[in-house]
Parts: C-alpha cells; structure tokens; sequence
C-alpha cells in the first residue's frame, strides 16, 4: 500500500509539473518552420538600437524593427539583455534566437552566425572632447584610446593598417564593459578619445550636449548592421529578409527610421 500510495504521489506530481506555469512550446514552430517564440539578444545601453528608457522598459530603433517583423511573421518575440562580449555564445547555446542591435556584419562573425541581408550603414568614428588637440588619426599617438569590450569598435581598431594602433599609450585601446562608461571616462578625462559606432555615438551625444564633443574628420572604418541567427536557421533568414523588405517598399521602415533618427 505504501508504494502504490507513493507511486500516485509521484505520477499526481508529474502531471500537475506538467500542467503548471505556461503550456506554450519554446521550440513550437509555425509551418514555415520559424519558432513561434523567439528571443532577441541585446546589449540594453545601446542606445538608440535597444536600450532601456527611464521607465526600465526596453525600447529602440531595432527593438521597433523586431517588433514590425514578429507581427508581420506572427510569432511572440521577447527581449532579453546579455553580456555583449558572450553574444555568439549565448545564440549558438540556445539561449537566445536572434542577435540584433546595432550587430556588425564582420567576416569573422560569419564564421560564427547566419547574418540577415544589411538593413543600416554605419562607421567607427573617433570622438573627443570639444577642447581636445586631437584633430587626426595620426594624433592619437600616445592617447589613451578607449571603447567597448567585444564591440564591433573593437574589431574595427585591430583591423586597422595605418600602425596607429600600436602607438596608442599601452599599445593597446582601453576597453570598458559598456559604452556608457567610455563616454563617462571621456568626459572625466580618464581617457583622451573614444572609439564608438557613429549611430550610438551620434545619438549619445545629442542627449549629453553635441557641442561639448568633437567628432573627427578620420574614422576607423565603414560598416553594415544585420541581424544574427544560428547557421541552420535558414527558414528565419529567409523570412527576415522577405519581411524587411517588404517593410522598405510600403514605407514601414522609413517610419520606424524617422522616429529614431529624425535628425
């Protein structure tokens, strides 16, 4: 008696383990083969792409896209903040569907990921402080150079060709968890100049005040952004890249675009 009491304790568990909290499928998949629920990855200082407001809530020109797009596909996307330097990591673990936030489509991240058709350019641009001497590339001599650890920023200043790289103080730029702390540091004059995504920068100069900040006439480099997906995930690609295109030609995208770069 006692173990045919203990075995429908045990089966009255599974079940209620089974029915309880929600019954949606996390690998459910739509007919296109598409998850039904997907989740993107970001980094959320990363303003304006994706980034927390003032309310704690997630908002940005590439959580609006996303947004657009899982309508569109109809399936349920979340948003979920990760460390940025683990990105690749967390996609091809499972932890998340999607990198997309200002991600910068390099021949070495196409090793790692299936990247989306290009839906933004962008360039590294050096900032400083108004009243710096810094007027070149070559001036950064000597400077403490600094930027965000794992950021395409990065990528971008050890692919450079001109030797500038290794005369920076250290030989090395100096690398900071988020790029809220490289304008922090610039601005307290712990650092000389910046190395930073011309969306993000332009954008973080505009809510600090533009005119306390020079901008370079040299830059680091030009880019595209696209959306990150594990290499199999070739259906999504796919429906991806059908859907911003359609968002182009009906003038969604443009809508989207305004509202976050008016200017």
């Amino acid at each position: 008696m006692k173990k045919l009491a203990f075995l429908l304790m045990t089966t009255a568990a599974m079940l209620a383990a089974c029915g309880n909290g929600s019954t949606e499928d996390s690998s459910a998949v739509t007919e296109t083969g598409i998850k039904e629920h997907l989740v993107m990855g970001l980094d959320d200082t990363f303003a304006p792409m994706g980034f927390k407001d003032s309310k704690g809530e997630i908002v940005g020109f590439d959580v609006d896209l996303a947004k657009e797009v899982a309508k569109r596909l109809n399936v349920e996307i979340t948003f979920q903040p990760i460390d940025w330097a683990m990105k690749e990591t967390e996609l091809n673990s499972g932890n998340i569907d999607l990198l997309w936030n200002g991600y910068t489509i390099t021949d070495e991240r196409k090793e790692k990921v299936l990247f989306s058709e290009p839906y933004l350019s962008n360039k590294q641009i050096i900032v400083t402080m108004a009243d710096s001497a810094i007027e070149t590339k070559a001036d950064l001599a000597g400077k403490v150079v600094a930027t965000q650890q794992g950021s395409a920023s990065v990528d971008a200043i050890n692919a450079d060709t001109t030797g500038i790289v290794a005369q920076f103080k250290d030989g090395a730029p100096l690398l900071y968890p988020t790029f809220n702390d490289v304008f922090n540091d610039l601005e307290s004059g712990r650092t000389d100049a910046i190395v930073v995504d011309e969306v993000l920068g332009r954008y973080t100069m505009k809510q600090k005040g533009a005119e306390k900040y020079k901008v370079l006439a040299d830059n680091f480099g030009e880019e595209e952004y696209g959306v990150g997906m594990r290499k199999e995930d070739t259906a999504l690609k796919a429906a991806i890249d059908k859907t911003m295109s359609e968002m182009k030609a009906d003038g969604t995208y443009e809508e989207i675009y305004s509202k976050w770069f008016a200017e």
